[in-house]
């Protein structure tokens, strides 16, 4: 028996919406778990005009979720700020203090973006919200260097990304103006990608 040409259109958009959908679901973002061994926050800083302060947090954990055709993608970090490494014992103490890091009451500190700037399909720089002392203040993270590659059979993903930020803006306001408001930040982070 011949079908109704009034079943003609509707089977059509059933084929296309089904179409979509397998496209869609095909075209889901690659996601890459942080490898701890690779993943660290180093910061500098201006002490007393003149010298660099530097340090380091870490390692840092979290996830990222990449879409390079699309130019999209997501990053949750989270960070320890316990686990801040001058190399000088006392200063770790002292930065760990309620008046800097507050670790104690504040241990973690967190970077959320979904603001991704794609070069083609190089990530060029990331754009999100940097949570310290319970503070959120907007953060961009310039890629300093992305790339990919394989490593036994697994994708990594990893690079280097730069930022800037005034750390009174969070209320970590002690040793002003001696010591500099603004912290130079490197986003070392590597991650693999999840099966």
């Amino acid at each position: 028996m011949r079908k109704p040409r009034l079943f003609r259109p509707f089977r059509s958009c059933l084929l296309l919406t089904l179409a979509a959908l397998a496209a869609s679901a095909s075209a889901q973002p690659a996601r890459y778990t942080l490898d701890p061994a690779h993943s660290w926050v180093h910061f500098e800083l201006m002490h007393f005009g003149t010298s660099t302060l530097r340090g380091r947090f870490g390692p840092v954990q979290g996830e990222v979720a990449l879409d390079r055709a699309a130019g999209r993608g997501d990053v949750g970090l989270r960070i320890a700020t316990g686990t801040v490494d001058t190399g000088v014992r006392l200063l770790d103490l002292q930065l760990r203090r309620a008046d800097l890091l507050d670790s104690t009451a504040q241990p973690e500190a967190f970077f959320v973006a979904r603001q991704f700037r794609f070069d083609g399909e190089r990530l060029a720089e990331v754009r999100g919200e940097f949570t310290l002392r319970g503070t959120s203040q907007p953060l961009s993270l310039r890629a300093l260097r992305f790339a990919c590659r394989q490593d036994e059979g697994v994708e990594v993903c990893g690079g280097d990304f730069e930022g800037t930020l005034l750390r009174s803006e969070f209320g970590a306001t002690y040793g002003l103006p001696f010591v500099a408001d603004r912290v130079r930040l490197v986003v070392q982070v590597e991650g693999r990608r999840q099966p």
